[in-house]
């Protein structure tokens, strides 16, 4: 069963995605980044290239060819073919529609009123489902 981990209160979330996954990168993860429409997308992938001078992230879109080889996958679709099903990072306000592929789900959550009330709802229905969740609150830089 997919274990998903809640952190809200973010106040940037593409820049907390990145450092995510750079956690991840390094745990030897593969990632699927899923965003809430293509302008979300398109920024994400440039902040994955400049947010650290120290790191590279080895990342394409879900359509790329080399998507199966590449550690960390970019998509705005929820029915995009994935070749990865270890992480799922979750930057839409929507519920991912094949979640429970994964074997672990971070939902980032905003300060954003519109973000928080979609992810209570999220919370709600995996908890109604009998996920095991988790909840950390972003810690104010």
């Amino acid at each position: 069963m997919t274990r998903i981990d809640f952190h809200s209160d973010v106040s940037n979330k593409i820049a907390y995605a990145c450092r995510l996954v750079r956690k991840a990168y390094a745990a030897n993860c593969r990632i699927v980044l899923l965003t809430q429409d293509h302008a979300d997308l398109a920024a994400l992938d440039q902040a994955l290239w400049t947010f650290s001078d120290r790191d590279f992230l080895p990342h394409v879109t879900a359509d790329d060819p080399l998507a199966a080889v590449t550690p960390v996958i970019l998509t705005d679709a929820d029915h995009a073919e994935l070749p990865h099903h270890q992480i799922l990072v979750n930057l839409s306000t929507r519920t991912p529609a094949h979640f429970a592929r994964f074997e672990r789900m971070f939902e980032i959550i905003s300060t954003d009123e519109a973000d928080k009330s979609a992810g209570r709802e999220r919370f709600r229905f995996y908890k109604q489902r009998g996920y095991p969740l988790s909840h950390f609150v972003a810690e104010k830089a």
